[in-house]
Formats: structure tokens, C-alpha cells, sequence
């Protein structure tokens, strides 16, 4: 029997072993619409419980990067001034998806949202995944400036290339873009980058109206006011268009900084709100005052060689931090 045995293994054919698939030459979008809508949904419930309470410390697992900056203070603003200053109102119903193509990790996806109830324009949400074992958080959210029309993406049962902030093939790169917008933000027309980006741009328009206040009083008290736009380090993203351009969102910081002299500036409730108790509201300033901004700006970059420039789609522009004396 064992002379048989060794025989029969002896003859035995090799066990059949499983082919492995054919790897897609683009990878699948990295979730299906379903499990979209439930990141989403998850998101949108833990937010809207942080909201009632407004509590800061429920927004870290759901809420990261410029967006949970940007909420804390709305949250302290809030509750400073008994919610005469209210929330950005965030709707988390989508009207278009934009998922990445990807096996790599971070991982951004957008979605343009349905108009608020308070009928303000609708928004563009940025959604970000760090690592595998991550849950999504809201990274950022813009805006959509008025009339603005958003480029053509690919389906996301298809998905979008996620491109590097140095990506050739673009009008600009990425992160070109975003320092050449940073600059025309600080030198306005004077700026040699003006022409790369289309005009009008409200967003542009409302920082420069935002400084005339602060430039007034400088200029009454023979004081000073700058502002700088330094682009935040490794938070620019871009996705790809339908036409081989790009949707590309960046998180910003603008620090404002007023000096001046003999004269009294009493502070408003929301600026006190931000001074991590510094800083009563009513309090007196009679030498500076410092401002910082969370900013999140989406832009839409032709592919190189086209004719049209950069349009910028959307933006947000909030007070996170003061300080004077």
C-alpha cells in the first residue's frame, strides 16, 4: 500500500493555482456613489451635533485642516455674542461628486452641495482622507462665487486623477497658482501674475474692500496697516477636468496688522470672541491690533496651452485669531 501510495503521488498533477487579474489601467474611484453618501451623511450628523452644542472638541473626528480652524472660531464668535453672529450654514446634500482615482493616500474628494436654506450660494466641500485607517473629515469648504460655472469632471463611477501640487501640463502648477494668486492679493493690478487669473473676481474685490476700514484709520492716526496671503504648506489638491485642466483647492492664512497712536479703538464682541480671553469685547486698543484669517480658495486651471485663464470658483475668508493691546 505505501509503494502505491508513492506512486499515486508521484503521479499526481500540480494543484491548479488562481490567475490574478488583469490591474485596471486607471484605478476605480475610491468609493462607490453609496459609500460617498454615507461619508457624507456621517459627516453632516456629527457636524450638525457639534453645531447644537457648539463645542469644539466634538468636531476633531469628523472636522480637520482650515474647516476645524475655521468652525472653532465660528463656535466661540458665536457664543461670545449670544448667536447675533451665527454658523456658515453647510449643507450636506449633493448636487455633483468629484471622486479621486486612486490607490494612494491622502485622499481628497469634492462635492458641490445644494443651495443652503438661507439661500446663500451653494458650497464646495473638501473631503479628506489621511490614511487608510481614517475616517473622512471635512478638510475645507468655499463658497461658489456668484454665476460661477463648475468645469467638467469625469463620472464618479469613473473617478478624477488626483494630480501633484507640481503638475505640469496646467496653465500653471498648482501650487504656482496659488503663490501667483497670494501675490495679486497683496499688489493687486501691480502684480505681474494679475492677467493669469480672470476678472472680475468678487473674492479678490471683497479682501480689497476689507482692508479700507483698517487703511482709514492707519492713515487717521499716522499709524500702519499691512496684510500678507502666505499659502499654507503641502494643502494644495488637485483633481482633474473632463478637458485635461484641473479643479485645485488651497488653504491660505491672511495676518492683517494695524498700528497706530493717539487714539482709542474700542473692540467689537466677535474680535474679542478670538482673543482666547486676552481681550474683553469693548476693550479698549491704543497702539495695534493683529488679525489672522483661515482662507480656502477653489480654482479652475485650463490645461497648458489654452487661451482662457485661471477662474477662481469659490472662496472662504474667516477670523480665527486676534490680539492687540
Amino acid at each position: 500500500m505505501l509503494a502505491g501510495a508513492l506512486v499515486l503521488t508521484g503521479c499526481s498533477s500540480p494543484l491548479p493555482e488562481p490567475a490574478p487579474g488583469a490591474v485596471p489601467a486607471v484605478p476605480p474611484p475610491v468609493l462607490t456613489l453609496d459609500q460617498a453618501d454615507h461619508v457624507l451623511e456621517q459627516i453632516g450628523t456629527d457636524l450638525a451635533a457639534a453645531d447644537a452644542a457648539l463645542s469644539a472638541a466634538d468636531l476633531a473626528t469628523r472636522v480637520s485642516g482650515p474647516a476645524l480652524a475655521s468652525r472653532t472660531a465660528e463656535y466661540a464668535v458665536s457664543t461670545t455674542t449670544a448667536g447675533a453672529k451665527g454658523l456658515t450654514a453647510l449643507e450636506m446634500n449633493a448636487q455633483t461628486l468629484v471622486l479621486p482615482s486612486t490607490e494612494v493616500w491622502p485622499r481628497t474628494q469634492l462635492v458641490v452641495t445644494e443651495q443652503p436654506d438661507d439661500l446663500s450660494s451653494p458650497r464646495l466641500l473638501v473631503l479628506q482622507q489621511t490614511d487608510p485607517r481614517s475616517q473622512y473629515t471635512l478638510w475645507g469648504w468655499v463658497r461658489l462665487l456668484p454665476g460661477v460655472k463648475m468645469p467638467a469632471t469625469a463620472a464618479p463611477t469613473i473617478g478624477s486623477a488626483p494630480l501633484a501640487a507640481d503638475a505640469d501640463g496646467l496653465l500653471a502648477a498648482p501650487n504656482d497658482v496659488v503663490a501667483h494668486y497670494a501675490d495679486v492679493l497683496l499688489n493687486g493690478d501691480a502684480s505681474p501674475f494679475v492677467a493669469e487669473f480672470a476678472a472680475p473676481d468678487p473674492y479678490r474685490q471683497g479682501i480689497t474692500s476689507g482692508r479700507e476700514p483698517f487703511a482709514q484709520i492707519a492713515s487717521q492716526t499716522k499709524g500702519t496697516f499691512t496684510e500678507t496671503y502666505t499659502p499654507d504648506a503641502d494643502q494644495t489638491f488637485a483633481l482633474a477636468t473632463a478637458d485635461g485642466g484641473a479643479i485645485v483647492v488651497a488653504a491660505m492664512s491672511t495676518a492683517s496688522s494695524l498700528s497706530f497712536s493717539g487714539a482709542s479703538l474700542p473692540l467689537p464682541a466677535e474680535f474679542a470672541a478670538l482673543s482666547g480671553g486676552a481681550l474683553a469685547p469693548g476693550a479698549a486698543l491704543r497702539s495695534n491690533l493683529e488679525v489672522t484669517y483661515s482662507d480656502v480658495i477653489a480654482f479652475y486651471v485650463p490645461p497648458a496651452g489654452a487661451t482662457t485663464p485661471v477662474q477662481v470658483l469659490g472662496a472662504e475668508h474667516i477670523r480665527t485669531s486676534v490680539t492687540g493691546s
